[in-house]
Order: C-alpha cells, then sequence, then structure tokens
C-alpha cells in the first residue's frame, strides 16, 4: 500500500559542526516488513544528538540523515508483520531494543538525494520506524512525559538498577546534572542511597538535583569537587561513581576515589582520541568500570513499571523539563544545551 503521507518536516544533519537544515523529505512510498509509520508529537533532546552534530566520534559516514532517538507519538499505519501495535496506538519511541521485529532502516529523499535514518528518529512530524522501537502506552499519558521514557528516564534508571545495582544506604556520586543525571539522582533516592553527590558546573541545575533526591552538591567550577567529595564520605569509601560528562580527568578522577569494590559508571562518551589514563590492577579485584548502554533498560518491561510508579506519586518530572520548542527553533534548542543554559531536558513540540 502507498503511504498516504508524502512529505513531512524534518531537522536533517547534512553537515558536522553546523546547524540542522529544516526542511521538507519525501517519505518511502511504502512500508516494509516490521515497519511502521507514526505521527511523531514529542521530541527530546539528548546529549548524544549533541555529540552527533560536532562529530564526537569522529567522521560521520551517513551524512546527510535524520536525527532524534526518544519521543512521544500516535501510530498511522503498521506494515506487514506487526503486531505488538497498532493503528491508534499512543507509544513511545526508543532507542533500546524493545519487543518485535527489527526492521530494515528506512531512506528518505531531499532535494533529491538520499536521506539516511536509524531505525527510528524523532526530529521529524512523521516518521518511518521499526516495530521494536515502540512501546504502547495508555492514550492518556502525557505526551512529555512519555516523550522522556525514550532515553532520559528509562537510562537514569536503568543505569541504577541495572549498571550499578545500588544497594540501600550504599553512596554515589553523580557528575553532570542534566537529563538523564537528574533521572539517575531521582532513582538512586528511589533506591534509598546515601549520600547521593551531585556535582555540575551550574547552581541551577544543582538545586533542582536537590529536589530531585541529591543530599549534597557541588559546583564543579567553584569548588574542587575532588577535595569537596572527600570531606561529604568522611573517611569512609565511595561505591559508586557515575560519570556523565565523557571527560578524560573526570573519569579517571571517579575511578581513583571509589572503594576497593566501586563502580564507575560511564554514560557520557569521551571524544575520538581522548584516552583514559588508570592503574587497571584493581579490576582483578572487584573494582569496576562499566560502560552503560541506555542503563541495559528493556523497554517493554520498563516503561510499564516506572508509569506505575509516576501514576501513584512515587516520583515526578516536575522541573525536568526546562525548556520547550518547536522544530522550526530545533538549532536555538541546542544552542542553549551547548551553552550549559537549560537546566533539564528540552523538549521539542511537532
Amino acid at each position: 500500500m502507498t503511504l498516504p503521507i508524502e512529505y513531512t518536516e524534518a531537522a536533517i544533519l547534512v553537515e558536522q559542526n553546523k546547524e540542522l537544515i529544516i526542511d521538507k523529505i519525501k517519505l518511502p512510498q511504502k512500508l516494509d516488513f516490521g515497519q511502521v509509520l507514526v505521527e511523531v508529537h514529542v521530541s527530546g533532546i539528548c546529549g548524544s544528538q549533541i555529540g552527533e552534530i560536532s562529530g564526537a566520534k569522529g567522521p560521520d559516514k551517513y551524512l546527510p540523515h535524520l536525527l532524534g532517538h526518544e519521543g512521544c507519538a500516535t501510530v498511522l499505519i503498521t506494515g506487514p508483520g506487526v503486531k505488538t501495535v497498532s493503528e491508534g496506538d499512543l507509544v513511545v519511541l526508543h532507542w533500546r531494543k524493545g519487543v518485535g521485529i527489527e526492521s530494515e532502516t528506512p531512506s528518505y529523499l531531499w532535494r533529491d538525494k538520499k536521506v539516511n535514518a536509524g531505525w527510528v528518529t524523532t526530529f521529524n512530524k512523521y516518521a518511518v520506524v521499526s516495530e521494536n522501537r515502540c512501546t504502547t502506552i495508555p492514550k492518556d499519558t502525557n505526551k512529555e512525559l512519555a516523550a522522556l521514557f525514550g532515553c532520559a528516564i528509562t537510562t537514569g534508571f536503568g543505569v541504577i538498577e541495572n549498571n550499578a545495582k545500588l544497594k540501600i544506604g550504599e553512596s554515589i556520586v553523580v557528575f553532570g546534572a542534566g537529563g538523564i543525571g537528574l533521572n539517575i539522582v531521582q532513582a538512586s533516592s528511589l533506591s534509598s542511597a546515601w549520600p547521593i553527590i551531585a556535582v555540575d558546573l551550574y547552581d541551577s541545575r544543582l538545586e533542582l538535583a536537590k529536589k530531585f533526591g541529591a543530599t549534597h552538591s557541588i559546583n564543579s567550577s567553584k569548588f574542587d569537587s575532588k577535595e569537596m567529595i572527600s570531606k561529604i564520605m568522611n573517611g569512609n569509601s565511595l561505591d559508586v561513581f557515575v560519570d556523565n560528562t565523557g571527560l578524560p580527568k573526570i573519569i579517571e578522577m571517579g575511578y581513583e576515589i571509589t572503594s576497593s569494590k566501586g563502580r564507575v559508571i560511564l554514560i557520557g562518551v569521551p571524544r575520538i582520541n581522548s584516552n583514559i589514563n588508570i592503574y587497571s590492577l584493581p579490576l582483578h579485584f572487584g573494582k569496576l568500570i562499566i560502560g552503560s548502554h541506555g542503563g541495559e533498560s528493556k523497554p517493554n518491561d520498563d516503561i510499564p513499571r516506572y508509569l506505575n510508579l509516576f501514576n501513584n506519586g512515587i516520583w515526578g518530572i516536575e522541573g525536568l523539563i526546562s525548556e520547550r520548542y518547536n522544530l522550526k527553533n530545533i538549532n536555538s534548542a541546542i544552542n542553549s544545551m551547548k551553552n550549559g543554559q537549560s537546566v533539564g531536558r528540552i523538549i521539542i513540540n511537532l
């Protein structure tokens, strides 16, 4: 069946270190096996998109391509073989694999050029996505909340549940209190960790981190974070250090100050050719460095659990969404993230 929607507005990454181009692109003519056509309502912006734009991992061989990996959408049409979602369903769009078919990735056309896309993209009003990147949620779910389940919430909570395996009363430092960092803080509080130390360059983020459960906060632009963490710990060993910055010096410090059985969890990714220098012997005796992959979240299992807790008032998102933009102003939103102006998560209303 030929798709009834021929064109969609989208933000296209055409060249690294340049602004996204906002323009109309042509959708595929039909859906392949396991593909789903959705109308995207809300998208979050993750720090990984900033890294893609800036070339943090090196040259991008897929240019031009679409971006965005957390969103909320309505299913319009399902392709052959799709069984887990139906037309009219409200869904979370997530980059971690869920249940269902993993389809071929779609391609679009822009000015007669092929535009690449992954299994999910959310910086476009209409998108062809893979079935296993969709999780159905109740239709009365807040769409802004739903979008954050695509990465910010599931990654943050998953880091604590699956990577750190944080126990009641264990200590944790969360270095970087952005959208994911704030959810790591919140999940640490739900796990009854103590102390929960949030570190960031901006007082506004640290104030929000306290609302989300941080017991202590450190502005690393004003104080020596290593020295301050030591004072807070008062001679006790640090159990978990979570890095959201991707800066080698911060990762090295986290490794140094954690206990002999401590866990260093890496969320941020160092830029290409930025190496980490550590003494590896403690790794042979129980110390861990773990590179988190979206908190190892299982979206179809985790989203309903977390949503149930939210609906029963166990946790919240008040203050987590700091700014709202439309797609035409997405470059302003990206600049706000780059400049550190945004306190929590920025969302795009499509």
